[in-house]
Parts: structure tokens; sequence; C-alpha cells
């Protein structure tokens, strides 16, 4: 079994830091191996570190310019360069089971919501969970709800995004399965 760990690329607070390396921690106690997006900086590199500390598996997915840059880790099990963004995304979701996203910026908001925005039009069905570090995604949920209430977003796509600030409880919720939603055009049979 594995996931993706999508988060920043900057460490951010120290809090957020501890739980990126205590989130590390748990997957490799439970055998759980890593799929990120290669780099050895930030929350991304602690996280790395921490499930390597383990004995547990890292593999990187990473685009050439970023190698080029020299963010690559040196130390993974296994590190794939790709080409584009977009084929880090495809590669990163073809090697795990589901994904668990840590703080981050525009990058970390871009993997998590394609992750959501597949599961939404049926393309996979994989569980996609966010780890609340001190309330930092409160106003992203609080948006959420808003599309929701607005009927722009159907009420069984809202609970494909999942939220916790437990480490080990996104850990039992990425690596469990999820029934697929139907998708987004499909409407609910009509009783009567």
């Amino acid at each position: 079994m594995r996931i993706s760990v999508f988060c920043g690329s900057s460490a951010g607070p120290e809090s957020f830091q501890r739980v990126a390396a205590e989130l590390g921690a748990e997957m490799a106690r439970r055998g759980v191996g890593l799929v990120y997006g290669g780099g050895d900086v930030g929350l991304m590199g602690a996280v790395a570190d921490a499930v390597l500390a383990g004995g547990g598996e890292v593999i990187g997915v990473i685009p050439r310019s970023l190698v080029e840059a020299e963010v690559a880790h040196g130390g993974l099990t296994e590190l794939i360069v790709v080409d584009t963004m977009h084929e880090r995304k495809a590669r990163m979701s073809e090697l795990s089971g589901g994904c668990i996203t840590l703080p981050g910026g525009f990058g970390t908001l871009d993997e998590t919501f394609e992750m959501l925005t597949w599961n939404q039009l049926g393309y996979t069905a994989k569980p996609v969970v966010f780890l609340d570090v001190d309330r930092f995604w409160d106003s992203l949920f609080d948006q959420i709800d808003r599309m929701q209430a607005l009927g722009l977003l159907r009420d069984r796509h809202r609970l494909l995004a999942r939220r916790t600030d437990s480490v080990s409880e996104s850990l039992d919720l990425a690596t469990t399965a999820v029934a697929a939603a139907l998708p987004k055009w499909a409407d609910p049979p009509q009783s009567g």
C-alpha cells in the first residue's frame, strides 16, 4: 500500500514540520509507502526523511526542471523524473491508493483538487484527506461548504474532501477504499 502526500516545498511553522515528520514516521511504522513530489526541501523533505528514517519506501516523482534546479532528494528508494507537472500528477496517482494533504501553497492545492476532480468525474475512486494542522484548512473548507450551499457542488461530491487533525486517522482514512462517486453529470434516480 502506498499513498501520495501533497504538501509545501516550504517548511512553514515548526508545528507543520513536526506533523509532517510524525506522519512520515507513522507511515513507516505501518508499512505504508510514500509517493510524493521528490523534493528534499520544506514539508516534502520532512515527510520523506521521516519515512526513510523508519525504513519505509519512498518514491519521488519530479519534473526534470526541478531536478535541474537541484531540489531533488538524493536518498530515495526511487526517483522518477518526468517532463511536466501533468505527468507528475498522473504518475503519482497511478502509484498510490489515496492521498493526504498537509499545508502547502498553490502546487499543493493543484495536486489535491485534481485528485478530487478525478474522483468527482468518476475517473478514479481514491480517498482524499486533508490533515489539518493548527486549523490551516478552516477557510478552505468554509469555501467548499459555500460552494455546496450555493448549489455549485453536489452533496455527494462534497463528501469526497475529508478532513482530520489526527495523523493516525488521516492514515486510516487514506488507506481505506472509498466507493466510486456518481459522476458529476449523473442525476440521482427519480422516485415514484
